[in-house]
């Protein structure tokens, strides 16, 4: 009777004279927006969104399907009473009570016989697979000298140290050998060398352990608003949230990094308001990735601006989705239309006009379209599938942190995994400590906190920096140990230069595969130059590696376009524009590579240089010199020596050579000895005779053709 009733409600549903987007049917079938998708995409209806729209045919063919297939559920009944128990299949009650039970007996010896022998079976299978003496061994680091003779086949504790010694390790027999030293051995004693885990890693390896899928739960999604300056992301923020947070800000500008958790009637969202981009670049520098959705609030009466354009940049370099919500449509001269165009030109099509991106008009003044657009974030977040586990220690990211004179260090942590409490002992960037006091955006003290939940934390022994990992350990001694290790890794690598990309180290990181492509900024004075050097710096890309521009400006270098390069691993180059001296500062402080230019050929000229050093050179073959083999002599402890006559080009000492009889190779080697008289000469010319001595080689016979030759790098060149 459900299943009947069901479809007779969804044969109420009918297809409207207009379109209607996925995510609205799918409200009336009581489905999410991804099964409805996945759905009807076994009709041959194909959707790119939630958002995308279907025709009044479409509805129509998807309420015919689905009508079909509860008719088929509902033509499925099972067997009636009667028809179940027929008289030759009826057995007496008891009957059937004593067979279920031997038969259960009958199982149960089964079983355990079979897993009795399945036992048996594996332990023959890893009989058989024991490794003999020709496996190659393992190795701990921290082994000594005499322990790895020892496991080594009894060798003698004086052949590892004279091997040692060949590597410029002097040891003794109760020696530790570290890592390094273990792989320098290992191919020479035919074993494999184990890394010996410090507490730090055994620590992060359980942290980072993967999750029971059972375990995990829906978590709220983490959404940063971002735009230029005076577009109204605050005061959008302070409509979601129904408070006035801009009132306190000085100037009205947000100073700071905002955390907020907003509970909707639809679902709960976190939402994290920034001082400008490079707050939220240094966080993905440091490699915190804590925002799922990024809100570009963009002035529907002022258009994409330069800050607009960067805050685009760093949400596609961070790789998550981007949703518009264009904002003061209330205001006399706005025009939403025109700033859809101005997207365009930026790979943000709305959805509308045929592309993938959201668009939702709003007035955050007056709270026209808000809840549109939390819709479209709780719809863009169930594509997300985001889930966390809370029965596990918390793990998260530091989003900003601030000395207080009364309470000590105080910094805002987003939980991103994992249940923080009170109590709890935890290591953050070089910095360690033990939570005394959890407080959340309201104001209010917590006890526990779960995944994607945003709350300032007390009890740090520093002061963290923005985007460094927070992660809770299971003593407090444990996290005071990393934390002096990773203090004292910082003070060395400050003495060390850092290693960030640049166009002289370029060949050095390519070669040991440490990046495929080159990510480069570019700067100008003009869009046509920018464009124009854009568009050349991307053909001199070569099959070893490729030029990928992740921001084309117009404008002087600044600070926020040198820490793209630095969360990106970019060199900055600039046409007729200079850095500003923040951004000089900090290039310096951070070693990217910022290069300006005044001359474009010039430009092109040393990154084509650049990208040249980067190729293989071609390795080609250079006939130097022949000689035919006259006379042959026996020279005792030197072997036979070929007495020649130079007939073309030159003969040298220690070049390779051929031996050629009746134009066959016969042998390839090495000249080993070359004389004149009795005299040892580096090369012989065209026209004198020598005695020639090929290295392990004293075959030769008269009339044989020795052929000397060279092998030479050619340096490639780019296609013009």
């Amino acid at each position: 009777m459900k299943e009947k009733s069901t479809a007779s409600s969804q044969k109420q549903i009918k297809a409207e004279k207009t379109n209607i987007r996925v995510h609205e049917l799918a409200k009336q079938y009581n489905l999410t927006s991804k099964d409805l998708i996945t759905e009807i995409e076994t009709y041959g209806i194909v959707v790119k969104t939630h958002m995308s729209s279907l025709s009044p045919e479409d509805v129509k063919l998807i309420e015919e399907q689905r009508n079909l297939q509860s008719k088929s559920r509902e033509t499925s009944v099972p067997l009636t009473t009667e028809d179940a128990e027929k008289p030759e299949t009826k057995k007496a009650p008891q009957a059937e009570k004593k067979s279920k039970v031997n038969q259960h007996k009958h199982t149960t010896k089964k079983e355990k016989k079979k897993s009795k022998r399945e036992v048996v079976e594996e332990k023959i299978i890893e009989t058989k697979t024991i490794p003999d003496d020709n496996v190659s061994r393992q190795i701990q680091e921290g082994i000594t000298v005499a322990k790895l003779a020892s496991q080594l086949g009894g060798l003698k504790s004086t052949e590892v140290i004279m091997s040692l010694m060949k590597i410029g390790v002097m040891a003794n027999v109760n020696e530790s050998l570290d890592y390094e030293t273990l792989v320098a051995l290992a191919d020479q004693f035919d074993f494999e060398p184990i890394r010996q885990l410090t507490l730090e890693d055994k620590i992060l390896s359980e942290i980072e352990e993967e999750d029971d899928p059972k375990d995990l739960a829906p978590r709220a999604p983490v959404v940063t608003i971002m735009g230029h300056v005076d577009h109204g992301k605050t005061s959008l923020l302070d409509a979601i949230r129904n408070t006035n947070v801009i009132d306190t800000e000085a100037g009205n500008i947000t100073q700071h990094i905002g955390a907020y958790y907003v509970e909707s009637a639809n679902g709960n969202l976190v939402f994290l308001d920034t001082p400008g981009h490079a707050a939220f670049t240094s966080m993905r520098a440091r490699g915190a990735q804590v925002t799922d959705i990024v809100v570009l609030v963009v002035a529907a009466d002022d258009g994409v601006m330069p800050q607009t354009i960067e805050a685009i940049d760093h949400a596609k370099a961070a790789g998550v989705p981007i949703i518009v919500a264009v904002n003061k449509i209330d205001v006399t001269n706005a025009n939403p239309d025109r700033v859809k165009q101005q997207l365009m030109g930026h790979e943000l099509s709305p959805e509308e006009w045929g592309g993938s991106t959201v668009c939702v008009e709003i007035s955050a003044l007056e709270g026209t379209g808000v809840e549109d657009l939390l819709e479209m974030l709780l719809l863009e977040s169930e594509l997300l599938e985001l889930q966390g586990n809370p029965n596990r220690n918390a793990k998260g990211a530091i989003l900003e942190a601030k000395l207080d004179r009364g309470r000590g260090v105080a910094a805002t942590v987003l939980v991103q995994d994992g249940t923080l409490k009170i109590g709890d002992s935890f290591i953050s960037g070089i910095y360690s400590g033990r939570v005394r006091a959890m407080i959340n955006d309201q104001n209010k003290h917590l006890k526990a906190v779960g995944p994607s939940t945003p709350v300032e934390v007390l009890g740090f022994n520093g002061v963290p920096e923005a985007g460094d990992r927070f992660n809770v350990v299971s003593s407090e001694a444990d996290a005071r140990k990393i934390s002096e290790k990773r203090q004292s890794e910082l003070r060395q690598s400050q003495l060390s230069s850092n290693s960030t990309v640049t166009l002289d180290s370029l060949f050095d990181k390519i070669r040991t595969a440490e990046i495929k492509e080159l990510n480069v900024i570019v700067k100008g004075d003009a869009q046509g130059s920018v464009q124009a050097i854009s568009d050349e710096l991307v053909k001199l890309g070569v099959g070893e590696v490729e030029i990928k521009i992740i921001r084309a400006a117009v404008g002087g270098i600044t600070e926020a376009d040198v820490l793209l390069a630095v969360a990106s691993n970019a060199v900055v180059v600039g046409f007729n524009v200079r850095p500003t001296t923040e951004a000089m500062q900090l290039s310096t402080q951070e070693n990217i590579d910022v290069r300006t230019y005044s001359i474009i050929y010039e430009l092109i000229s040393e990154m084509r240089a650049a990208m040249e050093g980067l190729l293989e050179p071609e390795v080609k073959e250079v006939i130097v010199g022949r000689a035919v083999v006259r006379e042959t002599f026996k020279v005792p402890r030197a072997g036979t020596i070929a007495g020649s006559y130079v007939n073309w080009g030159s003969v040298s000492y220690n070049y390779p050579v051929r031996v050629l009889r009746d134009s066959v190779l016969i042998y390839e080697g090495k000249i080993e000895s070359l004389r004149r008289f009795k005299d040892d000469v580096s090369q012989v010319a065209t026209n004198y005779e020598c005695g020639i001595g090929i290295s392990d080689f004293d075959d030769v016979r008269v009339d044989d053709t020795l052929e000397c030759y060279t092998l030479e790098s050619v340096r490639r060149t780019l296609s013009p």
